[in-house]
């Protein structure tokens, strides 16, 4: 099987997961699917919150479209130019998180592009949409049927272990995969710099990079830089169009019990009914909270960012990931800045 077979099947696939994410009616047999197929899909999508209350349509179809876009022709062979494609397929299990939809597509796309085989070990919190996805996938390669397998329970015969979970779970990935060539994923955040020169549309922008997926995802901000005297009402004000978040039943309960945690333990905090701001240096916040802190020069946020840099996933401001884009990681973007194409390239 060569490797623009495998790019042209992803790319029937990209254009279908971009009609899927902007909601739009099955496009004829010209796109390969049938229209029961295709509604199959969509009313997957739909009945996704029932499995996972995060999961809620709008979120799922907006994973889905960033996904696709990323799926054409041109942009995966740009891609993959620079990386090589085995001729002796190992076969690589990818233990996947289930914090955003999807979340653990990426990893499934390397493994098959650089040729090797994955077994996915899905989350319980993400089990339908990859597999649905794959056999879509199949139909435009029949031959990737035998390079993709799925698992719920125990993995084995595999040669090599992506792995993607919390801290703790690293320690079991540690002890049970250590053996094998592996790549573990940990606990991670993002943070915004704030310069105080902010258009109310980058800050609007900046809304989503908080609050898209409710928070969950690794490229979600948790954390604020601001410039001494910076006015945080202006973030109030830009992000006021987000509060539907406090209707999610999940997330109206975090942001109860973290409100009324500081509350009782006297921690001073910002309010405005859907997310909670604290003044603190501490990276990582709670769901529906908000950390910020004050710098007075860029030499404090280099600082800062050089300190935290081995929990960071992404930054965004002016100088950095353009406001509103922490969600849309180009195909390069590679988790926790390790070149996974390389990685996979290196096993044979």
């Amino acid at each position: 099987m060569k490797r623009e077979d495998i790019i042209e099947a992803f790319a029937r696939l990209g254009d279908i997961m971009v009609d899927l994410g902007q909601n739009q009616p099955w496009g004829g047999f010209v796109t390969g699917v049938t229209e029961k197929e295709y509604n199959h899909l969509n009313s997957l999508i739909s009945k996704e919150h029932i499995y996972n209350g995060w999961f809620t349509a709008s979120f799922v179809r907006q994973s889905i479209l960033a996904l696709g876009k990323q799926l054409n022709r041109e942009s995966l062979s740009a891609w993959l130019k620079d990386y090589k494609y085995t001729s002796q397929p190992k076969t690589v299990a990818v233990i996947m998180a289930g914090n955003i939809p999807l979340v653990g597509f990426h990893d499934f796309l390397c493994v098959l592009m650089s040729g090797h085989k994955v077994i996915a070990k899905l989350s319980s919190d993400d089990k339908n949409l990859l597999p649905a996805l794959s056999e879509i996938l199949i139909q435009f390669n029949p031959d990737l049927k035998e390079r993709i397998a799925f698992s719920l329970g125990k993995i084995q015969g595999f040669d090599a272990v992506i792995a993607t979970g919390s801290n703790n779970s690293a320690l079991y990935f540690e002890s049970y995969f250590g053996k094998y060539p592996h790549i573990f994923r940990k606990n991670r955040t993002s943070v915004a710099v704030l310069s105080g020169k902010e258009s109310e549309e980058e800050l609007k922008k900046l809304g989503s990079d908080i609050f898209d997926y409710y928070g969950l995802g690794c490229r979600n901000v948790s954390h604020l830089l601001v410039p001494e005297n910076f006015d945080l009402d202006k973030v109030f004000g830009a992000i006021v169009d987000q509060n539907e978040v406090i209707y999610n039943k999940k997330y109206g309960n975090n942001y109860d019990y973290n409100k009324a945690v500081h509350l009782m333990n006297k921690i001073p905090l910002l309010d405005n009914n859907f997310v909670l701001f604290r003044e603190t240096e501490d990276l990582f916040s709670p769901l529906a909270m908000v950390h910020y802190h004050y710098y007075k020069d860029r030499g404090e946020v280099t600082s800062y960012l050089e300190e935290k840099g081995e929990e960071i996933q992404a930054v965004v401001g002016m100088d950095y990931i353009p406001f509103g884009a922490a969600q849309c990681p180009m195909l390069n973007d590679y988790a926790d800045g390790i070149d996974t194409m390389k990685w996979l390239n290196e096993l044979g």
